[in-house]
């Protein structure tokens, strides 16, 4: 069935969020005299929501009340300071212009918090993406395949005509439970061995080669 619904992934796959990420989390971890991480170290724990990041950013043997408030302080720092750095990846902008100008439907769902998603979206993707749901009390993370669903139904759409757009083996695991096949692209947070190993079979290497291998799945 031809595909006319895309549902993208937002960290490392819209957006080049990585050096916000890494600054806010070693300030929570600064703020409860905790070692700092490595951008590569922060990268690797990126994909799976704040609570997966912080529990792994912080040491092995770390309290869960300590824990807690290094999430606490990483959620309120980054939510002033989520858009110092970050910016859309080059090309990001031509490739949505080129979906919508031959129709597609397109959604973000991501695993980062709900409120900063939406902010987001509103300023870097209006002019393209209206929909965009992020983690909550409400919604069950990836690869609960929940709110890709949701998406795909809010744009008056279905499975059979939808196809998801990720950088990680979160979203490749996410695509595979909502039954939606999945590109992986590789300008993310993960590289391409890795991406394979986790059961990637669709990769591009730029935006700009997205609208023809979504068309490939039609």
């Amino acid at each position: 069935m031809k595909k006319n619904t895309i549902v993208f992934d937002l960290d490392g796959t819209l957006l080049d969020s990585l050096e916000d990420i890494f600054i806010c989390v070693n300030y929570a971890l600064c703020k409860q005299n905790l070692p700092s991480r490595t951008k590569d170290e922060v990268r690797s724990f990126l994909g799976n929501g704040y609570h997966y990041l912080i529990a792994h950013a912080v040491p092995p043997h770390t309290t869960s009340l300590i824990t807690e408030q290094v999430l606490d302080n990483f959620r309120a720092y980054y939510q002033i300071h989520c858009q110092d750095e970050t910016k859309p990846y080059d090309g990001i902008a031509e490739m949505l212009d080129a979906l919508r100008d031959n129709g597609y439907k397109m959604a973000i769902v991501s695993n980062k918090g709900d409120e900063a998603v939406k902010q987001l979206a509103a300023r870097f993707f209006s002019p393209w993406i209206n929909i965009a749901v992020g983690e909550s009390k409400d919604v069950r993370r990836k690869p609960n395949p929940d709110a890709v669903l949701q998406a795909i139904k809010q744009l008056g759409s279905n499975i059979e005509e939808s196809i998801y757009v990720g950088d990680s083996e979160v979203d490749i695991a996410t695509a595979k439970n909502a039954g939606i096949p999945c590109v992986a692209c590789l300008w993310g947070f993960r590289d391409e061995q890795f991406l394979r190993e986790n059961g990637a079979t669709r990769l591009i290497k730029a935006p700009k080669e997205l609208l023809s291998a979504v068309q490939k799945q039609e």
